[in-house]
């Protein structure tokens, strides 16, 4: 009578193991094969069992051979591991207390560094850096742009990027690309809703991290987008870096220029030299009368620039148009339009006085 692969298994059930199962209980037998009167099976077995297992494969070869029905048995002996895992991509990690540096850095590759800063927000700052940034791009001028505001950042959503920037080794940032511009900010780390609760270390080891560990390449001109006022971000980039500059933005409100000069007062502080001031929402025409309007007055970032000694380099009239581009994730001076001709200005001033 021809033998089965149950009557093997219940053969087997003699063969007992150290903890008291035997061999089938311990589910060993695997791979069982039956040819006329050749069986052939695989005792697999633990690696820590292996090389105690010997006797115990020679006793089941015995076992099986003498079954009615079985000519020959041939039983292979395996200690196999679980598979190896798989090695993980590298976690990027952004943020941690800033490590200890004496003096202020060159960041590899970057030229020039310009900071564009405001003494408080919604001045527009975040704006003018990244129409600044492609205005300079179309200059020819080989650009990057860092989102420094941490709690606040939008040139994601302005410069039309989402993609997670990649690291091949949980250390160096491949920055992204938009518009000709290369490109970094802490909210491409996060989902869009996602607000960022550090305390100040937390914020001056990112902004560590994004200057040191991004891949900037070779740059004409570093754009960085500081967060409004006069705190921790501005304060290590001026202690860290080797700022060439900073930009300050204002409206003309005379409440926005008082927080203004604060932040020129810092840049004094940090001995950051000041290259200008730039009047953003200084005048409004209308679409349908062309009636020139000045919401939130005219000319007080010029006046006191001129009062300071400070270069005035140009103002940027208030326009639908501009918020509706940078909602887009296009950038007026991306663009055809006229409006884009004020950031040109503003670029080619920069770059005829060798600043960018």
């Amino acid at each position: 009578m021809a033998v089965t692969q149950a009557d093997i298994f219940e053969a087997l059930k003699v063969l007992k193991l150290q903890d008291g199962r035997n061999v089938v209980e311990a589910d060993f037998v695997r791979a069982v094969s039956i040819d006329g009167g050749t069986v052939r099976f695989v005792l697999e077995v633990p690696p820590e069992l292996g090389p105690s297992m010997e006797p115990v494969r020679q006793a089941a070869e015995q076992i099986v051979t003498r079954m009615d029905g079985v000519d020959s048995a041939s039983v292979l002996l395996t200690a196999h591991g679980p598979a190896p895992k798989a090695p993980e991509p590298p976690q990027l990690k952004i943020g941690g207390h800033p490590k200890p540096s004496a003096d202020q850095a060159p960041v590899t590759g970057v030229d020039r560094i310009l900071a564009i800063a405001s003494g408080k927000g919604g001045v527009g700052k975040s704006t003018v850096s990244s129409n600044l940034a492609v205005a300079l791009a179309k200059q020819g001028r080989r650009v990057g742009l860092l989102d420094a505001d941490i709690y606040g950042p939008s040139q994601p959503r302005m410069m039309g990027v989402s993609k997670r920037p990649s690291s091949p080794d949980g250390k160096t940032i491949i920055p992204l690309k938009a518009h000709g511009v290369t490109m970094m900010s802490i909210g491409l780390m996060l989902e869009e809703d996602q607000a960022v609760v550090w305390r100040g270390p937390m914020l001056m080891g990112a902004l560590q991290q994004m200057l040191g560990q991004v891949e900037w390449g070779e740059l004409d001109v570093l754009i960085v987008d500081l967060p409004p006022g006069t705190g921790d971000v501005q304060l290590t980039l001026a202690q860290k870096a080797k700022v060439t500059g900073a930009i300050v933005v204002s409206t003309p409100q005379d409440v926005a220029l008082l927080d203004a000069r604060k932040a020129l007062n810092m840049f004094e502080k940090t001995k950051t030299p000041v290259l200008g001031m730039i009047e953003n929402m200084s005048t409004y025409v209308c679409p349908k009368c062309g009636h020139e309007a000045h919401l939130f007055g005219h000319g007080g970032a010029e006046a006191e620039a001129e009062r300071l000694g400070l270069p005035f380099l140009g103002a940027i009239p208030l326009e639908l148009d501009i918020r509706l581009a940078g909602d887009s994730g296009t950038p007026i001076a991306a663009t055809d339009s006229p409006i884009a001709e004020a950031y040109a200005d503003i670029a080619r001033r920069l770059v005829g006085g060798g600043l960018a």
